[in-house]
């Protein structure tokens, strides 16, 4: 069971408050910061120019003029300090600076608001009032950052002997901070007020929205889900309803022929077979639904995804069923067999108790006329297979068919001039697949047909050719290619009843590097054609067949 709280011993909704905490408090120190910078500036500005008014007032005051030689380095007034003391002090008053005080061009004061620093000698720092003009700027005043202005007192020929300098301490921080507006304290509490409110909120939210899981414990579940997800041997596809593939695991990547690098993409843009894509894209939820693209075959099944009530997309599993198909069809063909000696059971049975019923009746020259002619028909069919078909799997094959078809009123006959020497193993094995789903749709679809009849053909002089014509209804050119690809449970699923047998004919020709095609029959039903290349198809060499009639066989 997932715990409540993660490694850090603090939970995904704390520590999302704690930061959206601290990211209010950065908020509100950068505030304060530029409010207080804003302040000091405006401070600078306004409070520099007005000391400069009262330094330049002072300066031009008669009685402070009147007490300064009119030339540099004269002998001053004595008792300067305290005749113009009352000047200064009411350049304070006026100015509500911090210090004023009258300083001699030797940098000694003269005159000033504190009668401590009279006689003291004082750097003007980075002032330039000696050259004449007045100046305001940062000065330090006793060890205090203060802001100062200078205005020089001139003589008739411009040459300065004495300055009028005006100071003030630069506020506190909080006088700078509660200076900026009467309401920004206010203001700035009412933010973090909210803004810690609203992350509480949002913390609760993320909780909830996470049911509770931390950080490790989502990344996890994530890593989990993703080793489980492709561990499965089954392939696992989801598109969502924008038809984009979400899900993409490693089996259905190598069945589908994809990369991990679909995942995000389109799927109609993806390189997939059309049919297997459309079924992918489609809206209806379909259940063993059986698709083979020229290299496999595949059963798939789709279910709608939904979230909290609404459909967000749809998950199709898959796996492949190339062995399962290729079993299928050997145990079609064991059935086939079954039905054939079933088949020729019954009709033995029939002909022994022909044979039985003559014999009680005395009729032996009937007897032995009737067993005659059961002889050389069944070896009229034997030997029209044989002598034309070398491979004795397929030709038993051939003779087999033709006692089922004939139960079902079809009859199967040979082509004239069909002909096959003796396979290798494994391709007559292939061969016997080709033509046994071949054969069994074309009986399935030829009975009741009038005229009821399947005509094969069998050409190995350039590579493999196999034909299988029926008298049934045929296939429009339209569906052609669907009955190859898609196959289903039950034959009347698919147009034609062809299920996955047709799809397997596909299958196994693409491995030899052939083709099936479909095309009209000449008894107005479909004929199939399998074409298997020389390079694909290795037949050793046989004599030609000798002449032989053709053979039907029916009931």
């Amino acid at each position: 069971m997932w715990s409540s709280v993660s490694r850090s011993g603090r939970s995904l909704a704390g520590q999302f408050l704690l930061f959206q905490l601290v990211v209010v408090a950065v908020v509100l120190v950068a505030v304060a910061a530029i409010s207080v910078t804003q302040s000091t500036k405006e401070f600078r500005d306004v409070r520099g120019q007005r000391m400069i008014a009262v330094a330049e007032n002072v300066a031009s005051t008669p009685i402070v003029r009147d007490r300064y030689p009119a030339e540099p380095g004269a002998a001053r007034d004595p008792f300067v300090a305290s005749t113009l003391a009352p000047e200064v002090d009411r350049a304070v008053g006026l100015s509500g600076a911090s210090l004023a005080e009258i300083i001699g061009a030797d940098g000694r004061v003269d005159v000033s608001s504190d009668p401590l620093r009279v006689g003291k000698t004082v750097g003007l720092g980075g002032s330039d009032v000696l050259l004449g003009r007045a100046w305001f700027g940062d000065a330090d005043i006793d060890a205090r950052h203060s802001l100062a202005a200078h205005v020089p007192i001139l003589t008739s020929d411009g040459d300065v002997i004495a300055v009028v300098a005006v100071s003030e301490k630069y506020p506190s921080l909080w006088t700078l901070f509660s200076g900026a507006g009467e309401r920004l304290v206010l203001y700035l509490g009412l933010g973090a007020a909210l803004g810690s409110i609203g992350s509480w909120l949002l913390a609760r939210r993320i909780k909830k929205s996470t049911r509770g899981l931390e950080i490790a414990e989502i990344a996890s579940l994530a890593e989990h889900r993703e080793a489980l997800l492709h561990s499965i041997r089954e392939g696992v596809v989801a598109v969502n309803n924008d038809g984009v593939v979400t899900v993409l695991n490693d089996s259905a990547q190598d069945l589908l022929g994809l990369t991990p690098d679909d995942v995000g993409k389109p799927l109609a843009a993806a390189e997939l077979d059309p049919t297997v894509r459309a079924f992918l894209l489609s809206d209806d939820n379909e259940r063993d639904v059986v698709i083979a693209t020229p290299t496999k075959v595949l059963a798939l099944n789709r279910r709608a995804a939904t979230s909290q009530g609404k459909q967000i997309g749809m998950v199709t599993t898959m796996r492949d069923s190339t062995e399962l198909a290729s079993m299928q069809s050997q145990l079609t063909s064991h059935k086939s067999v079954t039905d054939t000696l079933r088949a020729q059971t019954h009709e033995f049975a029939n002909q022994l108790h022909t044979i039985s019923g003559l014999a009680q009746l005395g009729e032996f020259d009937s007897v032995t006329e009737f067993v005659g002619t059961l002889t050389r028909r069944r070896a009229a069919i034997s030997d029209a297979v044989t002598q034309r078909i070398s491979d004795p799997a397929v030709a038993a094959l051939l003779i087999a068919k033709t006692s089922l078809a004939a139960e079902t009123g079809v009859a199967l006959r040979l082509d004239p001039t069909a002909h096959l020497r003796a396979l290798d193993p494994a391709l007559s094995t292939d061969v016997i697949t080709l033509l046994g789903n071949l054969i069994d749709n074309a009986v399935d679809v030829s009975e009741n047909s009038a005229d009821a009849r399947v005509t094969i053909g069998i050409d190995d002089t350039d590579g493999l050719e196999l034909t299988v014509a029926d008298t049934g209804p045929g296939i429009p050119e339209n569906l052609r290619a669907a009955v190859f690809a898609r196959g289903v449970t039950s034959k009347p699923d698919v147009p034609g009843g062809r299920g996955i047998g047709l799809a397997l004919v596909r299958l196994v020709s693409a491995q030899y590097g052939g083709t099936v095609t479909i095309s009209d029959g000449p008894g107005g039903g479909a004929m199939f054609t399998v074409r298997l290349p020389r390079a694909a198809v290795t037949l050793p060499d046989s004599p030609p067949p000798a002449p032989v009639p053709t053979y039907t066989a029916q009931l």
